[in-house]
């Protein structure tokens, strides 16, 4: 969408009404207050990691907030511009299940190739309880039963089908959504 200007044209506002959720009236208000946080209409990934730090005070959000910044940076321009962050959260505030499941694993999926290895899932766990200040010990056996659970071909790797009804098995699965901007758990 490149830089941003500080009124949407219709023909873009069209465009995010067709690719989210949200109303007209509540694109203007969120693009708003998107431009005042971000007056350049574009998130670096220094600003998202202390926005996230914000949004979630107390432990270390750093590395959790780099998977989420990738998961909505969609066209990988080291940036979030105001589409982007208006589809990721008409997602995590509106989507329907399938919806936030598949941005769940597009985070976990940190190489993007279509599989989440047991490496990446470790890496986004571990992320989060350092986030949430949790010392699990027990973290890497929890990793084991979710995986094999999850992994239902056992070929060391969990698709997105697997993933999607993995996790709709396990309700337990579904907490990350918490930490997701506008997150509401499906």
């Amino acid at each position: 969408m490149g830089k941003q200007q500080s009124k949407l044209k219709s023909s873009a506002l069209e465009d995010l009404m067709s690719a989210t959720q949200f109303s007209n009236a509540e694109i203007r208000e969120i693009h708003k207050g998107f431009l005042m946080q971000t007056p350049s209409g574009l998130v670096t990934r220094e600003e998202f990691k202390t926005m996230y730090s914000i949004l979630v005070p107390g432990g270390d959000s750093s590395d959790f907030a780099e998977h989420v910044f990738r998961t909505f940076d969609t066209n990988g321009d080291d940036s979030i511009d105001f589409r982007e962050f208006l589809c990721a959260l008409s997602i995590t505030s509106k989507g329907e299940t399938e919806d936030k499941l598949e941005l769940a694993f597009n985070m976990y999926d940190i190489d993007q190739d279509g599989f989440i290895t047991r490496g990446e899932m470790l890496d986004v766990i571990t992320s989060t309880a350092k986030m949430v200040r949790a010392n699990d010990p027990n973290i890497e056996k929890r990793l084991d039963k979710i995986f094999r659970q999850m992994d239902t071909n056992r070929d060391e790797q969990i698709s997105l089908e697997e993933f999607i009804e993995g996790a709709k098995n396990d309700p337990g699965v579904c907490k990350l959504y918490q930490y997701f901007p506008g997150g509401t758990s499906p």
